[in-house]
Parts: C-alpha cells; sequence; structure tokens
C-alpha cells in the first residue's frame, strides 16, 4: 500500500494498528472503485501474520469470506447468509452452512452493506451481539465467532434517516470508519499505481510490459489533469491498463496507443450516466446548449462585461425575455405573454410595466431589442417548461 498522499498515508498507519490490535468491526467508506474490497485483504493478511507470529497464540485465525451485498435479495440473501436447513424454502433440497459459519474464527467481508435489507441487518446484528444466529428454517441456533468488515459507498447516516439501515446495526459497526480517499484525491500516487499496473498484468501474462518515454509522460500528464475524472476511481485505471498493454504491439506502450486509450477514456466518461438524463434528452437541449445559445443572445445586446457579470440563472433568463420580446410587436404584449399565469396575483397588473423594469435592471430597452433573425430554438425549449 505504497502512497505520497499524508492523509492515506496515515490512515493505511491507522488501519496497520486496528488490524493487529482489535477485532471490533471496521466500517470502509468510499466511493466505487477506491479499494475497499483490496484494503480488506490487507487487513486479513496483517491479522494472519500476526496470528502465525505469535507463539503463544492458542487459535490460527479462520478464512477471509467476502460477499458483495448487492447480489443478495430475498430467501437467497437470507440463505448466503445464514444457511438454511432442507426443506426451509422451495429448492432448498439440502441443507447450506452459510457464509456467516463459513467465516467462524476468521473475517467476513460484507461489501456493500447498505444494500442489504432490513430483515438481514436484524439477523446480523443478533449474530455479533449474542455470537449466534438461527439458520433459515432452524430452530437450532449456531454458535459463530468472526470480525465483521462491512464497506459502502452509501452515506449509512442518510440511510438511518431514511429508515432503510438500522441505527443499531449502524452504531455497531461504527467503532472503526475509514474513508478511503478517491483516485482524484490521491493523484499523486498515480504513476505507482501505473507500475503496479503494469507489474500485475505482466505476471499475470508472463510478459514485461512497458511505456516509451514520452508515451509514459503524455499518458500521465492526461491522466493528472482535469480532463481525467477517473469517475471508476481505480477501477478505470485497471481498465485502461488493461486495453493498453493488450492492444499494444511488442509489449511496449507507444504514443499512439496512448492517444488512442485517451480517446476511449474521455468518450467512456463523456457518456451519459443515467436513463434520467437521456429520457430529458429526448425532450429539450441540453442545459450546454441552451447557454451556448443564451450566450449568442446576450452578446448582440449586452457589452462582454455586463454579460460576463450575470449569474448562470439570469443569463438564461434574460435571454429567454429577450427573444420574447423581439418577437412581439409592442411591450404590452410581450409583457402579457411573459406574465400570463401570475398576473391576477398582483395588486397591480401593468405587464408593459413589469417588462419595462425588468429590463431597465440590465440597461436594456424594449425598442431597442430589434429582431436579429435568431432562430427560435433556445425560445421553445424554454418554453415548454413554464
Amino acid at each position: 500500500m505504497v502512497t505520497q498522499n499524508a492523509a492515506y498515508e496515515q490512515l493505511i498507519a491507522d488501519v496497520e494498528k486496528v488490524a493487529t490490535r482489535s477485532t471490533a468491526p471496521i466500517l470502509l467508506l468510499g466511493a466505487t472503485g477506491v479499494g475497499k474490497s483490496q484494503l480488506a485483504q490487507q487487513i486479513y493478511a496483517l491479522k494472519k501474520a500476526k496470528a502465525n507470529n505469535a507463539a503463544q497464540s492458542k487459535y490460527a485465525l479462520g478464512a477471509f469470506v467476502e460477499v458483495n451485498c448487492a447480489t443478495l435479495r430475498g430467501d437467497t440473501a437470507m440463505s448466503v447468509l445464514f444457511g438454511h436447513v432442507k426443506g426451509a424454502f422451495t429448492g432448498a433440497a439440502s441443507s447450506r452452512e452459510g457464509l456467516l459459519k463459513s467465516a467462524d474464527g476468521g473475517l467476513l467481508f460484507l461489501d456493500e452493506i447498505g444494500e442489504l435489507g432490513l430483515d438481514e441487518q436484524a439477523m446480523l446484528l443478533t449474530a455479533l451481539e449474542a455470537q449466534r444466529f438461527y439458520p433459515l428454517g432452524s430452530d437450532t441456533p449456531m454458535d459463530v465467532s468472526f470480525q465483521l468488515m462491512a464497506g459502502t459507498n452509501k452515506d449509512l447516516r442518510q440511510a438511518v434517516a431514511d429508515g432503510t439501515f438500522r441505527a443499531d446495526l449502524f452504531a455497531r459497526l461504527n467503532t472503526w470508519t475509514f474513508f478511503l480517499p478517491s483516485l482524484k484525491d490521491r493523484i499523486e500516487d498515480l504513476p505507482a499505481n501505473i507500475d503496479y499496473e503494469l507489474a500485475r498484468l505482466g505476471s499475470e501474462q508472463q510478459y514485461q510490459y512497458r511505456f516509451e518515454p514520452e508515451a509514459r509522460a503524455y499518458y500521465e500528464a492526461f491522466a493528472m489533469s482535469a480532463d481525467a475524472t477517473w469517475q471508476g476511481n481505480f477501477r478505470d485505471l485497471s481498465a485502461s491498463m488493461t486495453r493498453l498493454t493488450t492492444l499494444c504491439e511488442g509489449k511496449v506502450i507507444r504514443m499512439p496507443d496512448v492517444k488512442a486509450e485517451i480517446t476511449r477514456l474521455k468518450h467512456l466518461w463523456a457518456l451519459p450516466n443515467s436513463a434520467q438524463h437521456q429520457a430529458d434528452r429526448a425532450y429539450a437541449p441540453s442545459l450546454t446548449e441552451q447557454q451556448a445559445h443564451a450566450d449568442t443572445v446576450l452578446s448582440r445586446h449586452l457589452s462582454s462585461d455586463d454579460k460576463d457579470a450575470l449569474d448562470p440563472f439570469d443569463a438564461l433568463q434574460l435571454a429567454y425575455v429577450i427573444e420574447v420580446c423581439i418577437r412581439h410587436k409592442n411591450q404590452a404584449a410581450a409583457g402579457r405573454y411573459l406574465y400570463a399565469n401570475s398576473r391576477n396575483q398582483l395588486k397591480s397588473n401593468n405587464d408593459s410595466d413589469r417588462l419595462r423594469k425588468y429590463l431597465l435592471k440590465f440597461g436594456l430597452r424594449f425598442d431597442e431589442l430589434k429582431f436579429d433573425g435568431l432562430d427560435n430554438g433556445f425560445n421553445q425549449s424554454v418554453g415548454q417548461y413554464r
């Protein structure tokens, strides 16, 4: 776990102490891909090394057992974690021990614990506190002793407030809590991680990969720039290095390989990240498109300094008002259009005067706004949301 990041270096030092001195639950927080699973394995390795070196140790450390809770649902979740007896549910043709029992005497790592159902959370809490649990369909308790580690990219405090995570289990987990920083927050560690990935991939494939110096410098410059968002954190970096080593010729990564990979990364990070985003794009121009059109409109009527001084909200709103004005024959007609819904809520319903005062805030007059041949795309797009 080599790092040049001071905060992460301190975190690792604390983790090493906790791993060898405590058996209380450990909670690892951080975004997807920051290395929670890898850190859990490192903690287990530290504990195992201590157990092997302890001359007076009575018991060997048990197994490291890992499960991603996001893959567990319904009876499957209960069965995987706590086991079941034969006939406990449809399809239970034989008994199953369960992962808690498999981790007896060892370490159980529940990744994405925030995805675990409330029933499973309750049984897990009982197993932690009473060191026993009931397999699904059984009336006979099973004794167990393990250290729990949990990882999540969720804010469990918010989940408790929302009622999707038990407050008592969160309190039990919160003895040792470590927040793992994202790759962008450890950017100085990127060169060392590139070396690690080259060595790992080379070991797996029995090859020795390397960069041409110029290509390495070009890749690192991009990887450490603001253009590299590393949304998947170290998973993105690992995938990038896999592509580079797979596609390069002669096991040497050259400038064309790097430039092609940078293009792939930019495309990957630019993709819409939600179904809602795609649905919104089907009905209206993107915010970026609206801003660009607004900038064009404002540039024809405001000085550069006045335009740049506007907040984004005011810029979009003013550009819309200007387009309404230049498409109506007089100020009264434009005012009636703009204030059609709020007119009856005011003591004075002088729409023309309201519009005049609004324009004056920006040093504009209605009769100075002439039709300038702009298309009405921006006007139509904003009008959909009135």
